[in-house]
């Protein structure tokens, strides 16, 4: 069996990219996805859970993705230097040839480095270079942000996003904010998280999620930055017990993303008994 790896960041779901692993369908082949850690731009700390899930996520909807059309395959994160990443894993992987998905070349950091070129002379592998302009192809399914915290397991979210999963092909990004208060915080978040994206499989409904920056909007400002989003959902307390709604939170997000956000309060009620 041979062995393709695919090496892709923010195109990883990329038509383009999807189609050239589909077109080898009917060959004996397994795949092995990578995708580099990315530093975020919001925000003055780096959280290291943070940019790890980031990329963690890109990997969980590949292989999902992969699943569906009953492809082989598996996947990690990788190095932050997308060169170190691929050799890494062309090492141990065994791999036979490569596919780097890469921006346009006005865009594409990676292609300013001159990547797929110097992976063909490193590793003297077959490297094919797959372009995915995200700004005017878009992606194959829409992609919904979900914001949420302490009303991450309560019904009101969770029959939201059942009812948007209802209306056409998409995909669920899960953002849950760390906590600033102690030292548990992460443990508390990924729990939440965890419980949510249960109940979405449960529902047979496509996801993945990860911890974001303790300051909501930074976490979703990042989150975009990672992913091609088309929505966001901002899940909050109700009105007069949400810091999230007095901060304006979802003001802000829409002014700053110019992307649709719908706003959804769960009662305490409804939070807790979840």
């Amino acid at each position: 069996m041979s062995k393709i790896l695919i090496l892709a960041n923010e195109t990883i779901a990329g038509k383009k990219l999807l189609d050239a692993m589909l077109s080898r369908r009917d060959e004996d082949i397994s795949f092995h996805i990578v995708v580099p850690q990315a530093r975020p731009r919001h925000g003055n700390i780096v959280y290291d859970d943070v940019v790890h899930d980031s990329a963690q996520v890109r990997v969980d909807l590949a292989l999902e993705f992969l699943k569906d059309e009953g492809l082989k395959g598996r996947g990690e994160v990788g190095d932050a230097d997308p060169f170190l990443a691929a050799m890494d894993a062309i090492q141990a992987e065994g791999i036979d040839e490569v596919i780097v998905s890469t921006l346009p070349a006005e865009t594409s950091g990676w292609l300013r480095r001159d990547l797929p070129e110097r992976l063909r002379e490193a590793s003297g592998l077959p490297v094919e270079h797959i372009v995915v302009d995200l700004a005017t192809e878009g992606l194959p399914f829409g992609v919904t942000l979900v914001a949420a915290n302490q009303t991450a397991s309560s019904g009101e979210l969770s029959q939201r996003l059942k009812e948007l999963a209802a209306e056409g092909p998409r995909r669920f990004i899960v953002v849950v904010p760390q906590a600033h208060v102690h030292g548990g915080a992460v443990k508390d978040a990924r729990e939440r998280l965890t419980a949510l994206l249960q109940a979405l499989r449960d529902d047979e409904i496509v996801a993945a999620g990860m911890i974001g920056d303790p300051d909501p909007y930074t976490a979703i400002m990042n989150a975009v930055q990672y992913f091609h989003i088309s929505e966001i959902v901002v899940s909050t307390l109700p009105s007069g017990s949400s810091q999230w709604v007095a901060d304006k939170l979802v003001e802000r997000v829409q002014s700053a993303t110019n992307k649709p956000v719908e706003h959804i309060e769960s009662s305490p009620v409804g939070a807790e008994a979840a």
